[in-house]
């Protein structure tokens, strides 16, 4: 009796030893959502003139309350500015700056620009290792006076090269948001 005891917990222990094998594979990483309540957009026009700086703040997240945007001035007809973009995330003391961690990790983000009406073109000014477009630097110029849109998409693991769409690049949107723009 004492036999197929001690026999029983062997097979027992055995077992259990073989499960926790060193060969079984480490658990895949989990990279997070960064949380983004804050993005600022600075456009600076070549040449001099007045800084003009788009921002949506959503510091409740994804709580009841609307993103506060907000467009500073209206853009100059027939200019080009520089554009850079600050994303934040306002929930930590000190804020976390977010754009820090797109830049490091070029290749798995880029940001979209969808216009219309006066603005003219958007052009990217920086990108990743292999030569792909990022947006965190950017050239905008707009057209002649009149109305204008905006949308600025942060997207997450999109295909890269894509066409330069959204419909094209996949990937998750990390934030969004369009600016109601007027050009003088």
């Amino acid at each position: 009796m004492k036999t197929i005891k001690f026999l029983s917990m062997a097979v027992l222990a055995g077992s259990i030893l073989a499960s926790c094998s060193s060969d079984d594979e480490a658990p895949e990483e989990i990279n997070e959502e960064e949380t983004i309540t804050t993005m600022t957009v600075t456009l600076i026009p070549d040449g001099g003139g007045t800084t003009i700086t788009l921002q949506s703040q959503d510091l409740d997240g994804d709580g009841p309350n609307a993103p506060e945007v907000t467009v500073s001035g209206d853009l100059a007809a027939s200019t080009t500015y520089n554009g850079s973009i600050v994303l934040l995330n306002e929930t930590e003391t000190p804020a976390e700056d977010i754009t820090e961690e797109v830049a490091e990790e070029d290749d798995e983000h880029q940001f979209f620009f969808v216009t219309t009406g006066n603005i003219a073109s958007v052009t990217y000014s920086d990108e990743d290792g292999d030569g792909n477009p990022v947006g965190i630097t950017f050239a905008l110029t707009t057209g002649d006076a009149g109305n204008a849109t905006i949308a600025v998409t942060l997207r997450h693991e999109p295909k890269k090269p894509n066409d330069g769409t959204l419909g094209d690049a996949g990937g998750e949107t990390d934030i969004t948001q369009t600016f109601n723009l007027t050009v003088n």
